[in-house]
């Protein structure tokens, strides 16, 4: 079944075993390309909310707001900033550390895949050019035979020199076209040994490959995993300031602050509008 391409009971053509195994990498290949592109679209995303982050942290709202709350607001405005950061680092780590190492290594495996295909293809149509000379040879043999035979009964009817030496002719081109078919046969089972053998070491190879595939693919999107909980951890890390300077919050403080202002004459358009 893995030498040659077979025919159903229908008589339609059907896929080689080899070819099936092929058919397996192949569609290994194309779920890590798949893969490469969904990571790609993350980063995609990352990015612009980086951007977007960004942008809000520079926005002006609620500017003039004074104190201890002042303080936090203007904190909170700035977590954004390092937040955005934080999310473009990321984008840029899943690029060189995810996305790039999936691509590099599809294109390696697709080497690779193209190396083992073109040599069992070949040692394929060796094989078979093979089969066809030994059953063109073994044709041959059964024609020469049936014309030795006829030569014969031909003798035993009327005896002739011509007879004779035309017998003597077809039996030195039946014993020929035997010798044919001995070295055509002998050559085939060479090639048939020649074709086992590296069907053994090439499926083995695929087997390597297939290994290959999928512990880098785990190893990359546990790397994934990682950054994602990093990023988690940093962007937490922004918010805590945050969160202190939102504790230390002190309307008492704050009131005697904004008194303490228009005592001295010191009102700002905010505080009027207040």
């Amino acid at each position: 079944f893995f030498q040659a391409d077979k025919k159903d009971s229908q008589g339609n053509n059907t896929v080689s075993g080899f070819e099936i195994l092929l058919q397996k990498q192949l569609k290994g290949k194309q779920m890590q390309k798949e893969m490469a592109e969904f990571v790609r679209e993350r980063i995609k995303i990352e990015e612009e909310y980086a951007k977007n982050l960004s942008k809000l942290s520079q926005n002006s709202l609620a500017a003039q707001e004074e104190g201890t709350l002042g303080e936090a607001w203007a904190q909170l405005k700035k977590s954004l900033a390092d937040e955005a950061e934080v999310h473009l680092k990321f984008s840029s780590k899943l690029q060189s550390e995810v996305e790039k190492p999936l691509l590099n290594f599809r294109e390696n495996f697709k080497k690779d895949m193209k190396k083992c295909d073109h040599h069992i293809a070949d040692l394929r149509k060796h094989l078979a050019s093979r089969y066809t000379a030994v059953e063109k040879a073994r044709k041959a043999l059964t024609e020469r035979q049936k014309d030795l035979e006829v030569k014969t009964q031909q003798l035993e009817v009327k005896l002739s020199n011509k007879t004779e030496e035309e017998i003597k002719k077809a039996r030195r081109k039946s014993t020929q076209a035997g010798d044919d078919l001995m070295r055509c046969v002998d050559l085939y089972n060479q090639a048939q040994s020649k074709w086992f053998e590296e069907m053994v070491t090439t499926t083995l190879e695929l087997e390597r490959l297939e290994v290959e595939r999928v512990e880098m693919i785990r190893q990359h999107l546990c790397q994934y995993t990682q950054l994602r909980h990093e990023t988690d951890m940093f962007n937490q890390s922004t918010v805590e300031l945050v969160d202190q300077l939102l504790r230390k919050v002190d309307p008492a403080k704050d009131r005697e602050l904004w008194v303490k202002e228009h005592k001295t004459g010191d009102i700002r358009p905010v505080d009027m509008e207040i």
